[in-house]
């Protein structure tokens, strides 16, 4: 029964996950930034679901890997550096930038978790300081290697509007170290609120 439960759970993420998707590219602002915004989400989803019956997470990993997906479907809809709710919240606290590519950066530290998850169940490390280390580092390994990726997109596409887009840099000189900084903040927040709840949740798939 309660397989059952999680398995309609997931299949409800997967379908808030796909709404977004088609919102998502219906008129996004720039085409080409989108299919550069997005595609890596739907990578990382179609390998999610082409292994889901081999090797089964938990909801709360599902939960996060959905989230990130839609903050991304979000960003290249919009475009990172023009997301309406942070454009209001630029203008009504007086800041410099719309700071929603600081914002997914944080969130993509939660990737943290999924990870925790995975090298509990396919390694030797067991919980404990070694285990949130190294979970951190490969989210911040992932952080950076998505940034080499903007910047080879940057020398590849030769679209000025998609390449400015696409780095949503603002004009900010700093902007890689400060996504890269934020990515370290969400990654150690959400091992630090999360672990416990997680622990718990493996200790119920593993009673299954």
């Amino acid at each position: 029964m309660r397989k059952h439960l999680h398995w309609k759970a997931h299949l409800f993420l997967l379908l808030i996950v796909i709404a977004a998707f088609i919102w998502s590219a219906i008129k996004p602002t720039n085409y080409g930034t989108w299919i550069l915004e997005v595609s890596p989400a739907v990578a990382g989803l179609i390998i999610v679901i082409a292994v889901y019956n081999r090797f089964p997470m938990t909801t709360l990993s599902y939960t996060i890997i959905s989230v990130l997906a839609i903050s991304m479907f979000i960003g290249g809809h919009y475009v990172y550096s023009n997301v309406p709710l942070f454009n209001w919240i630029k203008d009504a606290f007086h800041l410099e930038r719309n700071n929603y590519d600081r914002f997914g950066h944080f969130l993509k530290g939660l990737f943290a978790i999924v990870l925790r998850e995975i090298l509990l169940r396919k390694t030797p490390l067991t919980k404990g300081l070694w285990l949130s280390t190294i979970a951190v580092s490969i989210t911040l390994s992932i952080a950076a290697l998505y940034e080499i990726i903007e910047w080879a997109v940057a020398k590849i596409v030769k679209q000025a509007r998609t390449v400015h887009d696409f780095l949503g840099t603002q004009g900010d000189p700093w902007d890689t170290q400060w996504d890269m900084l934020f990515c370290l903040v969400g990654s150690i927040v959400a091992l630090f609120i999360f672990s416990k709840w997680h622990n718990k949740l493996l200790k119920n798939m593993d009673k299954k």
